[in-house]
């Protein structure tokens, strides 16, 4: 009879998603010498066989280690699903919950959320991971989350998608450009825009709006966040947009101007996203609620 424990299962998983024993110790929080003696001990129990190749720089998958981790995922979900059967029969919310956010959403509604989530629901165990849409959607699948704050639509038959609230993008300008006229989505095309950078979905959004999504505009520059656009806009390099619930935040340590686009205005919806197989759908549909009041009350904070 074979005999594996989950803790070896996890581990592999661990190792076969990061592919290097430094990082799947790390996101363990065991030593990588730990690590390495769960894998051999794996290894031997199926038999003595070889799962990982192993090199100073880094691990590849055997042809066998590669089968294995695909089925090893498939009952690392179906374990955590057994938990959340669990939970999901209970009155109230309590437990883990793993729950991603964009990063353009995090900072600014994060703190409310997580505040609010705490006062209603004392018995959660918040687990937070903030990483751009197409990660979100991967650890989605993969069961590393439960939910997912992004920006919809994402239109994954496999997904429940749930709107929260819908925000207008703001054009950010220098300070010395405060009252002259706002360009049209036209006219910033022939301006230095300045935008997040590959991967972000605000992005896309943006370049949606000056209609640049098929061809590139004449000048951009990327950043890898909010708050290094707007400060850049406020050194003189060029312009932006950021979502409405970020200007309170981004803009207030920068010399800039900010103007509402003409209407129809630029603007994105917001939603949850949870697999549609999960257990806990009625608990998320109340986490969701408790999300959109927790906007609603930062967006009304902002307000001037």
């Amino acid at each position: 009879m074979i005999h594996l424990t989950l803790r070896q299962l996890r581990y592999f998983d661990a190792l076969a998603r990061h592919g290097h024993f430094g990082r799947a110790a790390e996101a363990c929080t065991i030593s990588q010498p730990a690590l390495s003696m769960q894998i051999k001990e794996l290894e031997e129990a199926l038999g003595g066989v070889l799962l990982v190749e192993r090199n100073a720089r880094q691990v590849a998958l055997t042809e066998l280690g590669e089968k294995l981790a695909q089925r090893v995922g498939d009952i690392l979900r179906s374990v955590d699903e057994l938990a959340d059967i669990a939970r999901a029969s209970r009155d109230h919310l309590v437990g883990r919950l793993r729950i991603g956010m964009i990063p353009t959403i995090a900072p600014y509604l994060l703190p409310t959320v997580i505040g609010n989530l705490t006062r209603m629901h004392p018995e959660l165990d918040l687990h937070v991971r903030e990483t751009v849409t197409p990660n979100l959607i991967r650890e989605l699948a993969e069961g590393r989350l439960d939910t997912a704050i992004v920006a919809l639509p994402i239109s994954e038959p496999w997904l429940t998608e749930v709107g929260l609230f819908t925000e207008t993008f703001l054009l950010v300008r220098p300070g010395a450009d405060e009252g002259t006229p706002v360009p049209s989505s036209e006219t910033l095309r022939e301006m230095r825009l300045l935008l997040l950078e590959e991967g972000h979905c605000f992005r896309d959004q943006a370049l949606s709006f000056c209609n640049m999504r098929l061809s590139p505009p004449r000048e951009v520059l990327d950043a890898s966040s909010l708050s290094t656009l707007v400060q850049m806009v406020g050194a003189g390099i060029g312009v932006t947009l950021i979502p409405e619930m970020a200007v309170a935040v981004e803009t207030r340590s920068a010399s800039v101007s900010v103007a509402r686009f003409e209407d129809p205005q630029p603007s994105r919806t917001i939603g949850m996203v949870w697999r549609k197989t999960t257990p806990l759908a009625r608990q998320l549909l109340q986490i969701s609620e408790v999300v959109r009041l927790s906007a609603a009350a930062v967006r009304e904070q902002d307000m001037p």
